[in-house]
């Protein structure tokens, strides 16, 4: 009988060494990795871009950034290409970068431009119409444009409020209930959903209130989505701070005005390595992930732990936490 209680025991400690080096190592991939180990593994051990080779993929602000640059990756790997935003100019040079980086695997054809704006929900649908009667299909639907922000809490202007959730939820929400509508008429409900939401939709940053909202209201709608629609694939992918010029276009507190500055340059994982990624996670048909340099994939982590996150809020000031986002930390 005392035998077997000494083996018992030191099987629980065993258990216990195994289950501390498990979270060890864990944390070591928090610090190493620039996104969250799933997507990781896929990376390198999951499906390949290229298995969505002759797909069309319609991305809404492609023009710049991360829509930018999710399209060149996609392309490069032959995936046929819808490419909207506002402006023409830059969607004609995406278009020719695409092109470039596909070596003849696409055709010009093959990429199409489709110059929109989000805000014009009356438009959506003959939008659509003109993907489906260029192509005769849709396989994935990727709601990449939007807005960020900086502001104090206390200084926004409710119109500002309305104005960004405007176009970051509801313009996105309306144009993918009219593609989720045609994949059920279509193909029996499946086909593919994806979205740039943000670290800050399940981990909020202080001076971007309205901003950290409107990603957590994303979320939410789309997690529903998948709730209901089990043959639906849908995707959530979740940038930390990330090296382009969205902050050029950030609402502020003040109805009309924007911050105008550029994060091109600043300590952040680059436009080009999210792309791959989020690439990686519309390929693999990943429900959540996202990306960030060290400490913002740490932060993304204990962002969905609620005990983690007070823990850490104990630690942060707001100084820090502004100088992490803005890439100076």
């Amino acid at each position: 009988m005392c035998y077997v209680t000494v083996h018992n025991m030191s099987f629980i400690e065993f258990l216990f060494i195994l289950l501390i080096l498990y979270y060890f190592v864990y944390v070591l991939l928090w610090i190493i990795l620039d996104c969250n180990v799933a997507l990781w593994y896929k990376s390198r051990f999951g499906n390949s871009i290229s298995t969505m080779r002759g797909q069309v993929v319609w991305i809404t602000g492609a023009s710049s950034g991360i829509g930018r640059a999710l399209a060149i990756s996609l392309a490069r790997h032959g995936v046929r290409l819808v490419l909207s935003a506002r402006r023409l100019e830059q969607l004609e040079q995406v278009q020719t970068e695409c092109l470039a980086a596909a070596r003849g695997l696409l055709a010009q054809k093959d990429v199409l431009i489709l110059q929109m704006d989000m805000l014009q929900l009356d438009k959506h649908q003959a939008h659509l119409y003109t993907v489906l009667n260029h192509f005769e299909r849709l396989d994935v639907l990727v709601n990449n444009a939007g807005r960020s922000q900086r502001a104090n809490w206390v200084d926004i202007d409710i119109q500002v409020d309305r104005d960004l959730f405007e176009l970051d939820v509801f313009a996105v929400v309306h144009l993918s209930r009219l593609v989720v509508r045609y994949f059920l008429e279509q193909n029996g409900g499946r086909g593919h959903i994806a979205a740039t939401s943000s670290i800050a939709g399940f981990s909020p940053v202080p001076f971007s209130a309205t901003y950290c909202a409107a990603k957590h209201a994303l979320n939410a709608y789309f997690t529903s989505l998948k709730l209901e629609q089990r043959k639906l694939d849908v995707t959530i992918f979740a940038p930390g701070p990330i090296a382009t010029d969205f902050l050029m276009e950030a609402f502020t507190g003040n109805k009309g005005e924007k911050v105008g500055d550029s994060t091109a340059n600043q300590k952040r994982l680059t436009a080009e390595r999210c792309g791959e990624l989020f690439a990686v996670a519309i390929a693999n048909k990943m429900d959540l992930t996202w990306c960030g340099l060290f400490p913002v994939n740490a932060m993304a982590y204990c962002g969905r732990n609620a005990t983690l996150t007070k823990i850490l809020a104990q630690f942060m000031t707001e100084k820090t936490l502004m100088k992490i986002r803005d890439g100076k930390l």
